[in-house]
């Protein structure tokens, strides 16, 4: 398929409901926002946040400006919305740190909180970077966080409970790979790739960190707006198809140079004599 156009992603994006006018309601993001504000860590999603976002009404700003959602804080029922174009802007941020990593060969660690949406997005791109020469870090066997098992596949790291790939927000499967590493003497990776808890111990550990976050996940964003994350893209992470997101995809695979076959340009036919 062709590489979708930036106007052409951004209806896509919209169509798909992974920006635009969202599932996630209203109410759920105020209700994120709210906890978070009030200190429960479970919506810190491993960042150390402290005292500095103690206020709702701080947190809705940043998530006003960094992911689109209405920013009036009467409004407290019905639609939200993730604004498409930033979404891409994003996207285009992370592609120039893809594309950095690429150029210098670095290990990169993917890993997911949410593989029933954006598995194959961490996939294809880790794909793409081991063709453009990266290490793609494999971690350590053996791992237990969360009474479940830390395992990797497709070259992206999750958690498994009872034979199930498991949704989880939980800083602690990272910090479990992390921490192995350390143990064992293994160079930690130059950039982590991830989403939720994920994302955020990678970069509260001092990794370069970038990922993907939905609307009713203030803390990356607020990771992103004081430099703890390099890039948060916003997005509806668990749209009614994953597929949705493979334009997305090829859309960033594409801006940092890395998609492959890409179609060659059109022979320009030289006028007849």
């Amino acid at each position: 398929m062709p590489i979708p156009s930036r106007a052409a992603l951004v209806d896509h994006l919209v169509r798909t409901r992974i920006a635009g006018d969202v599932a996630t309601p209203r109410d759920n993001n105020l209700s994120h926002y709210r906890k978070l504000a009030n200190g429960d860590r479970h919506y810190w999603l491993g960042l150390e946040l402290g005292d500095r976002w103690t206020d709702e009404q701080d947190v809705l700003a940043v998530m006003a400006e960094r992911c689109g959602v209405n920013d009036d804080p009467a409004h407290r029922q019905g639609q939200d919305t993730i604004d498409p174009e930033l979404t891409v802007d994003a996207l285009e941020r992370m592609a120039a740190r893809l594309r950095k990593a690429a150029d210098g060969r670095e290990r990169v660690l993917f890993a997911t909180g949410h593989p029933g949406g954006l598995l194959d997005v961490h996939r294809q791109t880790a794909d793409a970077l081991r063709r453009a020469g990266c290490e793609i870090v494999r971690i350590p066997s053996g791992l237990i966080a969360d009474e479940g098992l830390v395992v990797q596949f497709a070259d992206v790291a999750m958690l498994e409970r009872g034979a199930t790939l498991w949704h989880t927000h939980s800083p602690a499967p990272m910090a479990a790979i992390l921490d192995a590493m350390a143990h064992l003497g293994r160079p930690l990776p130059g950039l982590v790739v991830a989403d939720h808890g994920w994302a955020g111990c990678a970069g509260q550990r001092g990794l370069d960190a970038i990922g993907y976050a939905d609307c009713n996940d203030p803390a990356l964003f607020l990771g992103e707006s004081e430099g703890t994350l390099q890039v948060t893209v916003p997005l509806d992470d668990h749209v009614t198809d994953p597929r949705f997101y493979d334009p997305m995809t090829d859309y960033l695979l594409h801006a940092a140079g890395l998609l492959e076959d890409e179609p060659a340009e059109p022979a320009v036919e030289e006028p007849a004599a």
